[in-house]
């Protein structure tokens, strides 16, 4: 008898489970709930987000405005020996050069700082939610080494759920190509289970909140 093959053992298991349909083991559960446990927001949402950004490795810093970051950036590139910061978008390279800050315009296979805006900030994760129509391209929030990203207060949601809400209001339905959910530094174990920062993205997160509210 000839043997069959294994395309044929996999599609005879398939035509054998629609045959034989299980109950739903829980028919009741709901699939809308919410999975993540609500946080206490007496504080405000903002201070939520700043403490979950944190605890996943990344770095907040509260600016009064927009002069007191292009202060602060001055300060971060001495002490760390910065050469220039990236960014690709005309607004953000404006914000540098009005500050006299060393700017570049393509990114380099050298050491590199990137500064970008973003789409929202989701409070119960510390996440920040970027995307290729905002941030000037995919390459904005994955070449460089130490990702800034420039937020507002206003921009602070609870959930991932609500940030693609008011994403789906902004484009009208039209969502950029990509977006992006940064949850702290990039790391990875999948070698040896041994703690790599920087594999696939930015080894550094600092976000700047600007209180627009």
């Amino acid at each position: 008898m000839k043997e069959s093959t294994s395309r044929e053992q996999i599609l005879t298991k398939i035509r054998n489970a629609l045959i034989d349909v299980s109950d739903i083991p829980y028919p009741d559960i709901d699939m809308n709930a919410e999975v993540f446990v609500k946080p206490d927001i007496s504080d405000g949402i903002e201070v939520v987000f700043a403490q979950e950004l944190i605890a996943v490795g990344g770095r907040f810093v509260y600016i009064e405005n927009e002069k007191a970051l292009l202060e602060f950036l001055h300060d971060l590139i001495q002490r760390n020996d910065w050469p220039a910061i990236w960014s690709p978008t005309e607004r953000m390279a404006n914000l540098l050069k009005a500050g006299n800050i060393a700017s570049i315009y393509e990114p380099s296979d050298n050491f590199l700082v990137g500064l970008t805006t973003c789409e929202k900030l989701i409070a119960q994760s510390g996440s920040v939610v970027v995307s290729s129509a905002d941030s000037g391209g995919r390459q904005s929030f994955t070449f460089p080494d130490v990702h800034l990203v420039l937020a507002y207060s206003s921009q602070v949601v609870l959930s991932l759920k609500e940030a693609i809400n008011d994403l789906k209001i902004k484009y009208a339905g039209n969502l950029p190509s990509q977006i992006t959910v940064i949850t702290g530094p990039s790391r990875t174990a999948d070698i040896e289970k041994t703690l790599v920062m920087g594999a696939h993205g930015p080894r550094e997160l600092y976000v700047f909140m600007i209180d627009d509210l």
